[in-house]
């Protein structure tokens, strides 16, 4: 399938989409991106992801030429030009043609679309392995580009068996490189309030969850964390996934627990049906 994407302004076919190997995306990793999710061809949390991608690029120094409404509008196009039905969006924006490989210059934008498969009731039971790792993400309130750690830790994971990572700096518990952390403790549904990115669906699930749980973002220790009742962690594409065991240690009894249960219907019922 020859699928569309956009670059700048205009859409042009995925053979078509280039960039010069000057963009400071390319010589230094900078840039930053946001991911949004369609169901039935529709954008879920659209407004939402908007504003981070913006906040981000501002954070960066980086400007969008394209006011959220024009770039709203592109979206929609994209989906119509693709009708993939339940898929991922990427928006990129670059740190654009460096004449020195250091310089910001003007930014490119690209926004892609790839065919995208949620996590099945299966894998919802099976739950997650984490691994703990002590790192903080550079600029952790920013979506950037910069994944290296993640990307460079995966042979470890591969190693333990993990499925993903968890950040630690000094004992306090951050996030994981793609995704926000919970724990359930005492029925309190509790997740990390410093040193994250602040995930679209992570708002959602707080919102919502306040209407039938007592909710804490504050600092969650390691000890916590392994010595939980539940912890799950959320983002656009886990949507909510039971985390089971940590370090090959068991969470509870090894299974997902009853809120995270909870959490993960309220959350389906919030974002519309698959």
């Amino acid at each position: 399938m020859n699928r569309w994407t956009y670059i700048n302004d205009s859409f042009v076919t995925e053979a078509n989409a280039n960039l010069h190997i000057s963009d400071l995306a390319i010589q230094r990793g900078y840039g930053v991106f946001d991911y949004l999710k369609t169901i039935d061809n529709q954008p879920v949390f659209l407004e939402e992801h908007l504003q981070r991608f913006y906040y981000s690029a501002e954070q960066m120094h980086l400007p969008i030429q394209q006011p959220p409404a024009r770039l709203s509008n592109i979206i929609h196009e994209l989906i119509q030009h693709n009708n993939m039905g339940t898929s991922g969006i990427r928006l990129t924006l670059t740190g654009g043609y460096s004449p020195d490989g250091y310089t910001i210059a003007t930014p490119n934008l690209l926004i892609t679309q790839l065919p995208l498969s949620l996590p099945s009731v299966e894998a919802f039971e099976k739950g997650i392995h984490l691994a703990i790792y002590e790192h903080l993400r550079t600029l952790p309130h920013v979506k950037s580009i910069n994944y290296a750690m993640a990307v460079w830790l995966q042979p470890h994971l591969r190693k333990q068996g993990a499925d993903d990572v968890v950040y630690h700096l000094n004992g306090i518990v951050s996030e994981c490189p793609r995704a926000n952390i919970f724990i359930v403790k005492d029925g309190v549904v509790v997740t990390p309030d410093s040193n994250i990115l602040l995930g679209i669906t992570r708002q959602k699930l707080i919102a919502t969850a306040r209407h039938k749980f007592q909710v804490e973002e504050r600092p969650v220790t390691l000890q916590e964390l392994k010595n939980s009742q539940e912890v799950f962690i959320t983002s656009t594409t886990k949507q909510v996934l039971p985390v089971t065991t940590i370090d090959g240690e068991p969470i509870a009894n090894g299974k997902p627990g009853p809120v995270t249960q909870q959490l993960y219907k309220m959350l389906k019922d919030l974002q519309g049906p698959l």
